[in-house]
């Protein structure tokens, strides 16, 4: 077949390719990309194409080929190679060393602010924080269980606008 011949009939499958394209790799410019090197192969190639066979089926298979051996070379790319012999010092935490200094500072800035929350809040908050169920601090303190809720309420209110501060510092919201 002639190169104009094999150029038209080629155009006549452009859309059927282009859908092809974008449902292999989910993403507009990568199916141009792979509809570039698809075309490119088939015209590189065209010899190898016998007459009065299905060409669209020939594309199509390009265009798999071409995506999969794609695909391969990006997973090859982005795995890690280990050369190291035993795996142990890889999975293993024990010789890893934790900085706490962070956490113990914040550790102190939250029990300062907790001690500087009215004694009726403070109280039921930390029996909360303790694990004591609401029932529990109400009998404790003599008081009705919705006086709880609101107390341990309102103390958890207060620390998350004192402590607004590390919410920002880590990169989180502090609801």
């Amino acid at each position: 077949m002639d190169p104009n011949t094999f150029s038209i009939k080629v155009r006549e499958h452009g859309v059927a390719l282009k859908a092809y394209a974008l449902y292999l790799s989910q993403d507009r410019e990568d199916a141009h990309d792979l509809m570039q090197e698809t075309l490119l192969k088939a015209f590189t190639h065209r010899e190898r194409f016998t007459d009065d066979t299905n060409l669209k089926g020939w594309l199509y298979t390009i265009m798999k080929n071409t995506f999969i051996n794609q695909y391969r070379r990006k997973v090859k790319r982005n795995t890690l190679l280990d050369s190291t012999e035993n795996e142990y010092y890889l999975n293993s935490s024990a010789h890893a060393v934790p900085n706490e200094s962070l956490e113990r500072l914040n550790m102190e800035q939250i029990h300062m602010h907790i001690g500087r929350l009215p004694y009726d809040l403070k109280e039921a908050f930390m029996m909360n924080f303790r694990g004591y169920k609401y029932q529990e601090i109400a009998d404790h303190f003599g008081i009705p269980i919705g006086t709880v809720k609101t107390r341990i309420h309102m103390a958890r209110q207060i620390l998350k606008k004192r402590l607004h501060v590390y919410g920002e510092s880590y990169g989180m919201q502090v609801a």
